[in-house]
């Protein structure tokens, strides 16, 4: 691990960004690529995988992108934490927007229940917009910790950056199998269904190497940066992940997935900061 941190920390900050963004969708394909060997998925298991997903973007919210955020502003007291409120909101208003506007259909609803703009999209191109909303903060979060660390910001570490990347590509895994497996019972093939799934994390590198660049030359707004990703998160968790888990009888199943991802992400981030 240590090898992999000296190497991030002697390559180019955007180039670090897009390499790890780069696993993370790898993992989102590994993921997908399940539809191959399996013919469906138990539901217990989905809900329990989507809770571990929200429980690794809350706990990065706080540990990787709020607290860093907070800890490099400046001031005391409650000017402090103006920049983290602030773009704490902005995220959270970004993402609604989208939400508003962006045509999608989260994994578990039907086809009448589907959001954004009206548009004779296919179920499958739906499907795939929703897991997309949820990859754009994710992107954007190791973009702009990896922008924050060659900017030498107090709080933000190289070690962060890595953690971050690990446990968001850590919860892609069982995403991209959930994107795939409702594709296939659609009645799509399964290099359909793999294609789409791993289609829904490539947005990633994308917004990892914009939020890098935008951090390494606009440095004040990083502690706005990181907090409008954490906003962002939580959006994407309350909005859409959480609900999708309450919808059958493993809520707590998807519970338990939740605070084990909270778990796993939190020891991460301290263990490797």
């Amino acid at each position: 691990m240590n090898q992999i941190i000296d190497y991030f920390e002697s390559i180019d900050p955007i180039l670090a960004a897009f390499y790890a963004t780069l696993f993370t969708w790898g993992l989102t394909a590994l993921g997908a690529s399940l539809v191959f060997f399996f013919k469906g998925m138990n539901r217990a298991v989905l809900d329990g995988m989507l809770g571990f997903t929200g429980g690794v973007m809350v706990a990065a919210s706080f540990w990787s992108l709020l607290a860093p955020g907070i800890e490099m502003s400046p001031g005391e007291g409650f000017v402090k934490v103006i920049p983290a409120a602030v773009g704490f909101l902005m995220g959270a208003l970004f993402l609604f927007g989208l939400d508003k506007v962006l045509p999608h259909l989260h994994i578990n609803f039907k086809e009448n229940e589907k959001e954004g703009i009206k548009t004779p999209w296919h179920r499958t191109t739906l499907l795939t917009l929703a897991i997309t909303l949820h990859n754009i903060p994710e992107g954007l979060a190791v973009g702009v910790l990896f922008g924050g660390v060659a900017a030498g910001f107090d709080g933000a570490t190289i070690g962060g950056a890595v953690a971050l990347a690990l446990g968001i590509g850590l919860q892609n895994f069982p995403e991209g199998f959930a994107v795939a497996m409702p594709l296939r019972r659609q009645g799509l093939s399964r290099r359909k269904s793999f294609m789409y799934g791993q289609a829904s994390a490539l947005v990633e590198p994308i917004a990892a190497v914009l939020g890098a660049w935008a951090v390494l030359t606009f440095q004040p707004i990083l502690p706005y940066a990181l907090s409008f990703a954490a906003g962002a998160m939580i959006f994407v968790v309350v909005e859409e992940v959480i609900p999708e888990t309450q919808l059958d009888k493993y809520t707590d199943i998807a519970t338990m997935g939740f605070i084990g991802g909270f778990i796993i992400m939190m020891m991460l981030d301290v263990g490797l900061s």
